[in-house]
């Protein structure tokens, strides 16, 4: 079942964040913090690396679509056909 770029792009970015979601959570400590003086949030932590995981969530969801598109191409995963019949 052939896939166009389209569809290929869109489901990438929908595995990318789904990574992005699973990953942002790692790296943060539930230690006990004084509390903040400067406006912060109780819960922000105190080094996101927001960069760092962006990079990560960007090669990890990578191999994570390539599994899909694999699954999607020998059969096990097939995607419906939206496209109207061809009379």
């Amino acid at each position: 079942m052939p896939i166009g770029p389209v569809t290929m792009f869109a489901i990438y970015i929908v595995v990318w964040w789904v990574v992005l979601f699973a990953i942002l959570p790692l790296g943060t400590s539930s230690e006990t913090h004084e509390p903040p003086t400067d406006g912060r949030q109780w819960g922000a932590p105190e080094a996101p690396n927001l960069k760092k995981k962006f990079i990560t969530t960007t090669w990890v969801a990578l191999i994570v679509w390539a599994g899909v598109m694999g699954l999607v191409y020998i059969g096990w995963m097939p995607l419906p056909d939206l496209a109207p019949p061809v009379p």
